[in-house]
């Protein structure tokens, strides 16, 4: 179990990682005026989300799920399990978000502002603040 505990963590600090970061460049793409940084962006972006935010969202979800497995009685009635449980959706929502905007950067047709996008890259820092506290004081 402990083996399974540290893989969830490790995964979900790198899935984390890449979503603080992935917004940061969204910031800095939408400032950019020059072809050659624009199209630099589009590739660190794309890297970034396929080669590294997915993979470790997947992974960080399969071991929250074997997790789970160990104390299946016990988690699924915890009311704070439950809580962690819809954040991690949102989390998956703020993910797939991304890669809308991703998108959107790729084919030039992002509409939103550099503003915007600094509020937006906020969003990750609230759920974790909120899944941690969670899983760590487990309030009842």
């Amino acid at each position: 179990m402990l083996y399974t505990k540290a893989l969830h963590i490790i995964f979900m600090v790198a899935w984390f990682a890449g979503l603080f970061y992935l917004p940061r460049l969204f910031v800095y793409h939408a400032e950019a005026e020059d072809k050659r940084g624009i199209e630099r962006f589009k590739i660190m972006e794309r890297r970034l989300y396929y080669a590294i935010i997915w993979p470790a969202g997947l992974l960080t979800t399969f071991w929250g799920i074997l997790l789970i497995g160990y104390n299946q009685s016990y988690y699924l009635k915890a009311v704070w399990m439950h809580e962690k449980f819809a954040l991690v959706v949102l989390l998956w929502l703020y993910h797939l978000s991304c890669g809308y905007y991703l998108k959107r950067f790729a084919h030039n047709k992002n509409k939103r502002t550099v503003r915007f996008f600094r509020i937006y890259n906020e969003i990750p820092t609230v759920l974790l603040v909120f899944i941690v506290l969670l899983v760590v004081v487990k309030p009842s």
